[in-house]
Order: structure tokens, then sequence, then C-alpha cells
């Protein structure tokens, strides 16, 4: 029997099929409460009659286009008596959904990047935190306000419930208080990220942080406390009603739970990462983690698990891999460990570790001051007197590692086999593919492996296969390689064909414009001829007009030829250009060199500002998602070309939040040549900001490279975009901080390893070398 006070698992729920991230209690049904996962969806539990226990979903919420981050309820009001569920996504919106229909019944847009928190106030007010370094104030489906001040990712929001107060906590590590749109107060302390903020009363709030403390604070600007018993990043925070007592979760995989003043309790969980917890109306608590389990624990006798899934949880606990590197157990010397001799001691206080020598492994064990009792919790990997060349035998066949997965889909676990000489995301999909499972487990299989065998060498990812794209004998648009060339030859960016030494930045920063070049004029010619015989008649060009175009291009191709480009010929290209889509292509390929040569450049760039506009509404049209590649592609390199020349870079930063948003929506085309040519553009604007003060438009930089790095596998297209990463944060603090509050730092992280191209893995290095 539990001791009084003790929380105990009350149930698991399956349902997400990735990492849980946002837990908010709900309004109705009674004891109901809302849940958001990077599976895209948010989902409504309601607890199942007695004495089933559990919950059941009773609605799934659909609507974003990518990961949903954070999620509040709105209270109930005349309009919507039942309340509405605000989420926020990777897809810089907000939907504001009801209980009677799976999609948004309204999308807030205005955000910049990532929306990861959202708090709910009187009359329907909502705040925002974003990645965009700003927090949002709407009212009525209007933005009313924009909160700025903060110089890195806002990473947790709250509205305090009087006095028109409003708090938002940031990777600047530092909170600030809101009144009316203006910052009252700062409040410093912190000593790394804050991530999350809850509120005790008019005139107290909670922070946590990446620093792995919380902090009690009164509006006034003085901390009363400072709480210390987590051992790593601190993700959520939530306050009981008395006021007084809390709950934590966080990277150290632990939920706390906090009674005057101390850490009462601590609850080990099978997952990573623990991202989110909520206090239900009963009492309960609600967690997220990163295995895509919503848990519920109590301290309600009758509310608690069975014995048969306490054990279950605690044996699925006991199989658990530590790997000491995050922090929770430090440095381990396996020779002076005790045996389980040490385990006939009693803890000193609930939650305490004790690692234990069991034959050639270590054990971690924590105390239960509920059951009086040492209760293992994992397996450690990684100590630094342990065997790690010992091969274990799996099937008939020897292996560095044999990891045990449990995907928790109601199945048993599941044996990965894995040699340090794979490929860890090659290995994932052959261990998904093996066992029938989503292919959304992904990324978290495949990290997993990553981060349980730190420290070795790992093997080089496989060769990407032939370009299904590009062939021979035929017209292609843009034809050969942009200012780079393939692997064999020299590097676009260096001129040498050497791998170099890492010690060494030779790739960023990269301030110069990297354009397409390249290009067969006879091909291109003959391409525009041959559409232009079955063009329509009021788009048919005349004999003297392609001959006009057909000069232009050897113009522009020739840097040594006598004739410059005429005016009338300028004007007959960006005429042309108007050509209906389907047969436009050739055009745009013109378009996309000439644009290059200063006197084009300076024509449709420039001369009339109004001209410039237009030449980038044109090419924006034509990279509508729907549209086709080939002038997605086009339309690309053709902004891309007109960094070479002053008034067109003048032109695309003055367009640059246009730009960068419609490029940013053809990450999810399958087409590495599209690819290629975003990434070379997200690498022009990083190059154009590199030194300037706009962090703004940094965020966005960062962040389009974030989206594209999400989707894009051409080796070709990530070196450009780790470029321009590493061009972005390059002695520049602000930015470095920047793009570590955005995760960068672990997105890049699989690409340390590539060996072809070697430039991929070095460049990767050097990013990273520079934001630690």
């Amino acid at each position: 029997m539990a001791s009084p006070n003790s929380y105990k698992l009350s149930c698991s729920i399956p349902g997400h099929e990735m990492d849980v991230r946002g837990l908010a209690a709900a309004f109705f049904p009674d004891g109901a409460f809302t849940s958001v996962s990077r599976d895209r969806t948010g989902r409504v539990w309601v607890p199942n009659s007695s004495p089933d226990r559990g919950f059941t979903e009773m609605h799934c919420m659909t609507g974003h286009e990518n990961f949903v981050s954070c999620v509040c309820i709105i209270a109930p009001s005349d309009t919507y008596p039942r309340g509405l569920i605000a989420t926020g996504g990777n897809d810089h919106n907000i939907c504001v959904f009801t209980l009677d229909q799976p999609q948004p019944l309204f999308t807030l847009k205005g955000h910049k990047n990532t929306v990861c928190a959202l708090s709910s106030g009187k009359f329907g007010t909502l705040l925002s935190g974003s990645w965009d370094t700003t927090a949002k104030v709407w009212l009525n489906e209007k933005c009313m306000m924009t909160l700025q001040g903060h110089t890195a990712a806002v990473w947790a929001v709250v509205i305090l419930p009087e006095q028109g107060l409003m708090l938002s906590g940031s990777a600047d590590k530092t909170i600030k208080l809101w009144k009316a749109g203006r910052c009252e107060k700062t409040f410093t302390g912190h000593e790394d990220c804050v991530r999350g903020l809850a509120v005790v009363s008019d005139l107290e709030f909670f922070s946590c942080s990446n620093d792995a403390t919380i902090r009690r604070w009164l509006v006034t600007g003085e901390c009363v406390q400072v709480y210390y018993s987590h051992t790593n990043y601190i993700y959520s925070l939530a306050v009981f009603p008395n006021g007084q007592d809390f709950v934590s979760t966080g990277e150290d995989r632990t939920l706390r739970i906090w009674k005057q003043g101390d850490c009462q309790q601590t609850i080990r969980l099978p997952a990573q990462s623990v991202w989110c917890c909520c206090i239900l109306p009963n009492g309960d608590i609600a967690v997220g983690a990163s295995d895509g389990l919503i848990r519920v624990f109590t301290e309600v006798e009758d509310r608690m698990a069975s014995p048969q899934d306490l054990q279950a949880f605690e044996d699925e606990l006991s199989k658990t891999t530590i790997d000491p590197k995050t922090g929770d157990l430090g440095d381990i010397k396996m020779e002076d460990l005790p045996g389980r001799e040490h385990l006939e001691e009693p803890g000193n206080r609930d939650g305490q570790t004790r690692l234990i020598k069991e034959g050639q492994n270590v054990e971690a064990y924590q105390w239960s001051v509920a059951d009086s009792r040492w209760m293992k919790i994992g397996d450690v990997v990684g100590g630094s007197n342990q065997q790690t060349s010992k091969k274990v035998n799996y099937e008939g066949k020897e292996y560095d590692f044999v990891f045990t997965i449990d995907i928790n889909e109601g199945g048993p676990s599941m044996k990965l086999p894995y040699n340090v000489t794979d490929d860890p995301w090659l290995t994932a999909h052959n261990f998904l593919e093996k066992n029938e499972l989503s292919p959304m487990f992904l990324d978290q299989v495949a990290n997993f492996i990553i981060e349980n065998t730190k420290g070795h060498t790992l093997g080089a990812a496989a060769p990407s296969a032939a370009d299904p794209f590009t062939g021979t004998g035929r017209y292609i648009p843009g034809s050969g390689t942009p200012t780079g060339a393939p692997v064999g030859v020299a590097d676009p960016f260096t001129g040498f064909n050497r791998r170099s030494q890492t010690s060494t930045n030779i790739y960023f920063p990269k301030t110069d414009g990297v354009t397409f070049e390249q290009a067969n004029a006879t091909q291109i010619m003959a391409k525009l001829k041959e559409l232009n015989g079955g063009a329509p008649g009021e788009y048919r060009l005349s004999e003297e007009v392609l001959e006009s175009l057909e000069k232009l291009l050897v113009s522009v191709c020739n840097p040594c030829a006598s004739e410059q480009p005429t005016t009338e010929q300028i004007s007959l290209l960006w005429k042309t250009s108007h050509w209906p889509e389907d047969i436009v292509f050739p055009v745009l390929d013109i378009l996309r060199l000439a644009v290059r040569h200063p006197q084009v450049n300076d024509s449709l760039c420039g001369g009339d500002t109004d001209d410039g506009v237009a030449l980038c509404n044109h090419l924006l049209s034509l990279m509508k998602p729907q549209g086709r590649p080939a002038n997605q592609m086009l339309a690309l390199r053709t902004l891309c070309n007109c960094f070479s020349g002053w008034r067109g870079r003048a032109l695309l930063l003055a367009q640059r939040e246009a730009v960068l948003s419609h490029a940013a929506d053809l990450c999810s085309v399958c087409n590495k040549n599209i690819h290629i040519a975003l990434a070379t553009l997200v690498l022009n604007y990083a190059g154009s900001l590199h030194g300037q003060p706009d962090l703004e438009a940094k965020a966005q930089c960062l962040s389009v490279a974030s989206a594209a790095l999400e989707s894009v596998q051409d080796k070709e297209a990530v070196f450009r975009l780790l470029v321009a990463l590493g061009t972005t944060v390059a002695s520049d603090q602000t930015a470095q901080d920047l793009a570590k509050s955005l995760g960068v730092m672990s997105q890049i992280a699989k690409y340390t390893s590539v060996t072809d191209p070697a430039k991929v893995g070095e460049c990767c290095q050097l990013v990273l070398k520079e934001l630690q």
C-alpha cells in the first residue's frame, strides 16, 4: 500500500505517434484534458467511468501543417459555453478549435516562426510566444499588439489573473513583465533559457530553466526562492490549487512533486524527455513525454493502476538505458562502484540515485519513500571504464549494441542490433520496416541510436542514388550545375578537391553571392523556338523577337561580348517571361542568366522601384507549391542570381520576408534541384545579413534553414544549408543563442559523420563548434 501523499501510476494513455509536447486541463467535459504532439494532432481525453479507470479519446483535432508545440484552453463564453482549444505549431500558426469539429474554427497568422507557448486570459484574450523572438496578444481573431524586446526565442508566456499584466520567458535567459504592450520590468537570474512559467497568484509566479533550477518571483522583481533537485533541463511547471505546491518535468526523465518548498517525490519515466505536465481537476497529474505516451499519476488509492500494471511500469523502467553524458549521473568509474549489498542500506530521500556494479554492467536504482525500497531505473551505458569492444550476439550475428526498443503500441519490446560502422538513420529505417512500424518514429529511433552510441565513430551514410531529374542529350531547364560542381571535382566554395582539416574553417562566413551560371545557349534557344512553334497565337514570337532574345542570351553568357544588352531586349525578355506557365521555362532560363549582367540587374531590379517589386512578385507567383517544378527551380535560381548585383541584393533584402516565406513553402517539394536552389537562396540571404544587427531577418533565415533540413535529403543542399547556418551565427553571439534555442544543434548533429562528400561532415562540425 502506498504511503500517504505519494503518487503512483494511474494509467498510461497511448494514441499519439510522436512526442507529446503540451497538455492542458479542459473545462468540458468534467475531468477532461487536451494533449498536442509532434504527430501534428491535438486530442481531447475524457475519464472512463469506474472501475475501468483510464481515459478515452473523445476528439481529435487536425489543421497544423507541422509539429504541434503547445496548447491552452480558452475559458467558456456566451458564444462558446464549452470553451475553445488553442494550439500553436511549427507552421507558425495558432489554430483555435471547438469540440464539435476536427478542423480549426479559425487560424491566427502573424508569427514568423514556431509558436511554442500559449496562455489565455479574460474576455478571450490569448497570448502567444514564438521562436521569432516576439510575443503577440490576440483578441477576436486579430493580433492586437506585438511584444518586442527579447533577443531570442520566447519559450514561455503567461497572463496574470489581474492587473492586465503579462509575462514572457525567453532563451535570452530573461523574463519580461508587460503592461499595455510595454515592458515594465526585466527579471534576471537564470543562467540559461527560461522554458516555463506558472502563476502562483496575482503577485507571484514560478519559472523553470535549462539551468536545472526553478525560481519563485514577486512581480515587483525579487526572486524569493530558488529550488534545486533536477539534474538537467526543466521543461514545464504546474501549480496545485493551493498556490504553494507544484510539479515539474524535464530532460532528466523525471516528474518531481514539490510540497512546502521541498521536492517530496521523484517519479522517473522510461522516456528521455518529459516535455509537459498539467494538474487535473481531481488533483491527479498528467505528463507527456518523448515516447508518445501520456501517463497519469494519482495519490488516491482507488485510482491507482492495478498491481500488474504497476509492476509492468516498473519493469519497463528497469530496462531503460541511461547515458551518464546527460548529466544525470556524472562520470562513472566501474572499479569504484559497490556491489548489490549497497542496496541493503536505505536511502536518505525520495528520488535518491544509487549505482551498483552487477558483473560487467552498471545498474541504476532510485529510492522510493512510498515503497521503502530501491527501484531499478535502468542500465547505465557509456561509463568511462565500461568495456565497449565486447560484441553482443543476436540472431547468430555479433553486434556492438543490441538495444531494447519499446514503441508502446501495445506489443512486446523489440530488439534493434547496431554496429558502429552502420548509418543510424538507415538502421532506424530498416528497423521500422522490419517491425511494420510507422515511419514517423524514424527521428526518435535514429536519435536514440545516436545518443546511446556517443563517443563511437560511426560509419558514413549510404551514398545518394543517381539524380532522377537529370539526363543527357536533351534540354534540361537550367542545365549545368550551379556555381558548384558535383562530387569529385572542385568544391564550389573553395576551389579545392581535397579533404580539408576541420580546424581550418574554409566554409563560412560566406558573404559573396552564390549564383547559377552554367548553361547551353544553343539548347535553350532550340527549346524556345520549338515551344514558340506551338504557342497560342497571341503569344507566338516573331523571328525578329527570337533573334533579339538570342542576341541578348549571347551577350549575357559571354563576358567578352562586344554587344551589350539593349533596353529593347530587356523589355522583350520581361514581356516574354509572362508566357503561359507550361511553356515559359526556356525564357526563365534566359532571365536567370541575364540578371547576372549589371545592366539587366540595374534595369529589372532597380531603376524604377516598382520594376523591382514587379520582378519579385512575378517570380514568387511561379513558386506556388502546386506550380511546375521547372518554373519553381528557375524562379529560385533567378532570385539567387539577382544577388550578383547591388541593386538586386538591395531589392531582395527589402522583399526578404515575402521571398523567404514563399521559398519555405517549397521545402516539401520532392526535387533535389529545387532544394539546392532553395538552400542557395537562404545562403545568399545569410551572407548579405552577416555582420548586420537585423535579428528578425536572421531569425527568418535560421527558421527557413531549419525547416528545409527537415525534408532535404540531397547532400549538396544540406551542405549549403549548413554554410548558411554557419554564416548566420559566425561571430554573432545573439544569433548563436537564437540558433541554439531553436534546437539547431540537435537537428544537424546527424551530419557530423557524413564523409561522402567530406565537406558536409566537416562543415557540420564547424557549425557545431561555433555554437558550443
